[in-house]
């Protein structure tokens, strides 16, 4: 593990050679299944300096055992209400995997109804104490929290739509897993842009776009389609009721923050799917591969060529989408 830190400490200085600094990230909801493990990522990326650890409860004892990781970031653990802002001072990039998991029989909508308030709370604190922070949206329903943040940051006007990210890195991470072992290709080496939203339909993998291409028949494209859909329920189903997608989730939560830092840090040519304002589709928020820079969003890619296939998945996808995005936006207006 220390080899492969040091690996790494080398190859963000070769790319980004005497620019580097070190950055201050939060990460909200740190005691929980995600919150553990993405806290403890986070502790071994070379550009984060200060971590700042908070949960409504447990926390103290998260950031003492993750402060023993010999690593540069100094840990602080903050828990309750009355700590919330000293965590987020001056923040460069705040995670949020705060809420309740996803439980067998629980749809999003259920999730909805628990986590809109706390996504809400969380993110009028992200306005008052680090307001030009990137805040990468974990909380699920994320077609719904981003819209949700989106909405109390305007009404406390201090919306940037280029610093407000909803993380759909796992979809893409589990697209690329996917295909690349049907395949047989090597796992690091293939990409899978995955667009829409992240939840059910709404998440769809760009077959016909990956690379290494490789030719592949209409039972096997949907099947792939379908897996990296359900892979949520997958896990779910899996630990039998215990738990859902946490070290899967943390780790993706880590890969994009890390596309942030290094973005915030000067590196070009940082391009990660995400789910933000955009004018693509009809749908407000929506998500494409995007370039990151030091200021958040540079540039929206477009959609690229679609195949029938996937042209058909976009239409069925839209709304239910759009209905999750106006379900958000209610619930922001009606606080």
């Amino acid at each position: 593990m220390a080899a492969l830190l040091r690996a790494s400490s080398r190859t963000v200085s070769k790319a980004l050679g005497d620019q580097t600094r070190g950055y201050k990230v939060a990460v909200l909801g740190a005691a929980g299944g995600i919150g553990q493990p993405c806290g403890l990522l986070m502790k071994m990326n070379p550009l984060v300096t200060e971590l700042s650890l908070y949960d409504i409860a447990g926390t103290p004892g998260v950031a003492a055992d993750v402060s023993h990781v010999n690593t540069g970031a100094q840990v602080k653990g903050y828990a309750g209400d009355a700590e919330l802002g000293a965590a987020l001072k001056d923040a460069d990039v705040v995670i949020i995997p705060a809420g309740v998991p996803r439980k067998p029989g629980m749809t999003r909508d259920d999730l909805f109804k628990i986590n809109a308030g706390i996504v809400a709370g969380l993110t009028e604190a992200c306005a008052a104490h680090c307001p030009k922070a990137m805040i990468n949206m974990i909380s699920n329903p994320v077609n719904s929290t981003v819209p949700i943040a989106a909405e109390i940051l305007k009404k406390k006007g201090v919306y940037d739509p280029k610093k407000l990210f909803g993380v759909t890195t796992l979809d893409v991470v589990r697209a690329k897993t996917f295909y690349a072992e049907k395949n047989g290709l090597e796992t690091a080496k293939v990409d899978v842009p995955v667009v829409g939203g992240h939840a059910g339909i709404t998440i769809l993998p760009l077959l016909s776009q990956a690379t290494p291409a490789v030719a592949m028949t209409d039972d096997v494209i949907d099947a792939l389609t379908k897996r990296t859909q359900d892979g949520g329920t997958e896990v779910v189903a899996a630990k039998a009721g215990k738990g859902s997608a946490t070290l899967s989730m943390a780790y993706a939560g880590a890969l994009f923050a890390d596309a942030c830092l290094r973005a915030k840090n000067g590196e070009a040519n940082v391009v990660e799917c995400t789910y933000v304002e955009s004018t693509v589709t009809e749908a407000p928020f929506f998500a494409t591969k995007v370039t990151l820079g030091k200021e958040g969003v540079e540039k929206i890619h477009g959609l690229g060529e679609l195949s029938a296939y996937e042209q058909k998945g976009l239409d069925a996808m839209m709304p239910e989408l759009k209905d999750s995005i106006n379900k958000g936006v209610e619930f922001a207006k009606s606080m």
